[in-house]
C-alpha cells in the first residue's frame, strides 16, 4: 500500500478538504483587508465571527439528517453552497453585513466538515488503513496556497470582493470532483441501541478537537494582522504566517500519517499540543516578523496532529451506525473552538494586544498533554 493508492481511496473527500482550505486560506489573506473595509475594531471582527460560529454549529447538528438524505449527492452540494457562500464576505460594507456573509460561509463549511469527515471515517475503518492525517494535509496545503495567493493578490492591488469570487470558483470546480461518494451517513430511524451517541468517547474527543480547532482559527484569523500590526510586515507578509501555518501543517499531518502506524496516538498529540505552545509564546514575543513566522511555522506543526489524530481516535471505535452522528457531535464540540476563539482573541487583542491573546492560546494548548489528553488514555 502506498501514499498514491490512499490518495486515490480517498479522493473525493479530499477535493472536499480542499474546497474548504481554498476558502479559509483565502479569508486568512485578506483579513487586514475585510477589517478595513468593514470598518471593524479587533471586537466587532472577534463578535462577527462567533455570530458567524453559530450558523455553523446549527448546521452540523442537522448534517447528518441532510447527509442521509442527500446521499452520494451530499457532498457535492454542500461543497456546491461553499462555494456560493464565500463569494459575499468580499462585498460587506459593515460589521453587520460580514458577519451575516460569514454566517452563511460558516454555515456550509460545517456541512461540508461533518460529510467529509463522517466519509473519510467510514473510508478509514473499512481499509484498516490510517487516513485521517492524510486528508486534513491536503486542507492544510492548499490552505496554504490559498493564504500567500490571496496575500500576494491584495499585495498586488486585487480588490477584495475579487479575491473571494476567485476562491468561489475554485470551489465550485472542486464541488465537481467530490461526486460519487457512496453515501455513508446512516438514516435517523437507525435503531437506538446500535446508533446511540457514546458520549464518553465523544467528548474528550471533541474537546481535543476544539483544542486544536481554536489554535488553528486563532493563527488564520489574526497572525496576519499580528504580523501587519505588531511586526512591521505588508500584505504579502502578513499573509505569509498564515501561509507558513498550512505548509508546517500540511508537513506535520504527512508525518502523522506514518507516527499512526508506529506509536501511541495519545503521546503523539500531547508531543504535538506542547510544540504547538511553544510555537505560540515564540510568535506572541517575537520582536521580529521572521520570529513571528517562525512562531506560526512551529505552531502548525504542533497543532496539525491534534484534529486528524482525536477524529480516528473516535472513528475506529464507533459502529458504523453511530458513526455520522457521532463525529457530527464531536465536531460540534471541536468548533465550540470557534466560539471561544473570536472573543477570546478579539477581547484580549482589544484589551492588551495580540501579543497577550496569542500567550493565552499558548496556555490552552497546554491544558491538553496536562489534563485533556490522559482523560482520553483512558477511555
Amino acid at each position: 500500500m502506498t501514499l498514491l493508492h490512499d490518495l486515490r481511496l480517498i479522493r473525493r473527500p479530499v477535493a472536499a478538504f480542499a474546497a474548504i482550505g481554498v476558502c479559509w486560506g483565502a479569508f486568512a489573506g485578506v483579513v487586514p483587508a475585510l477589517k478595513l473595509q468593514a470598518g471593524m475594531s479587533d471586537g466587532a471582527l472577534g463578535a462577527a465571527m462567533l455570530v458567524a460560529t453559530f450558523g455553523a454549529v446549527a448546521a452540523m447538528w442537522l448534517a447528518p439528517q441532510a447527509e442521509a438524505r442527500l446521499g452520494r449527492q451530499a457532498m457535492p452540494v454542500f461543497a456546491l453552497l461553499l462555494g456560493l457562500g464565500f463569494s459575499l464576505p468580499g462585498l460587506a460594507g459593515s460589521t453587520a453585513q460580514f458577519a451575516a456573509a460569514m454566517l452563511v460561509c460558516a454555515a456550509a463549511a460545517g456541512t461540508l466538515d461533518v460529510a467529509m469527515n463522517t466519509h473519510l471515517a467510514g473510508l478509514e475503518a473499512r481499509s484498516g488503513r490510517p487516513l485521517m492525517n492524510l486528508a486534513h494535509a491536503s486542507y492544510s496545503l492548499v490552505y496554504a496556497g490559498a493564504a500567500l495567493a490571496a496575500g500576494i493578490a491584495r499585495g498586488a492591488g486585487l480588490p477584495v470582493w475579487a479575491i473571494f469570487l476567485g476562491a468561489g470558483a475554485v470551489t465550485l470546480l472542486l464541488a465537481l470532483a467530490t461526486r460519487g461518494a457512496k453515501a455513508t451517513a446512516e438514516p435517523e430511524t437507525a435503531p437506538a441501541g446500535s446508533a446511540a451517541v457514546p458520549w464518553l468517547l465523544v467528548l474528550p474527543a471533541g474537546l481535543v478537537i476544539c483544542v486544536g480547532f481554536l489554535s488553528e482559527q486563532a493563527t488564520e484569523a489574526w497572525s496576519a494582522l499580528h504580523l501587519e500590526r505588531n511586526l512591521g510586515a505588508d500584505a504579502v507578509g502578513g499573509a505569509l504566517a498564515p501561509t507558513l501555518l498550512g505548509l508546517t501543517m500540511g508537513i506535520g499531518r504527512l508525518t502523522g500519517q506514518g507516527l499512526v502506524q508506529r506509536l501511541d496516538v495519545g503521546r503523539v498529540m500531547a508531543a504535538g499540543a506542547t510544540l504547538a505552545a511553544a510555537g505560540a509564546v515564540l510568535a506572541a514575543l517575537a520582536p521580529t516578523a521572521l520570529m513571528g513566522w517562525a512562531g506560526f511555522a512551529v505552531l502548525g506543526l504542533g497543532v496539525s496532529v491534534l484534529a486528524p489524530m482525536a477524529y480516528a481516535w473516535l472513528g475506529v471505535r464507533l459502529q458504523p451506525a453511530a458513526r455520522a452522528r457521532a463525529i457530527s457531535r464531536a465536531t460540534v464540540v471541536g468548533y465550540a473552538g470557534f466560539f471561544l476563539g473570536p472573543p477570546l482573541m478579539g477581547g484580549l487583542s482589544e484589551l492588551f494586544g495580540l501579543r497577550v491573546a496569542f500567550g493565552a492560546v499558548a496556555l490552552l494548548l497546554l491544558v491538553l498533554p496536562l489534563v485533556l489528553l490522559p482523560v482520553v488514555a483512558r477511555r
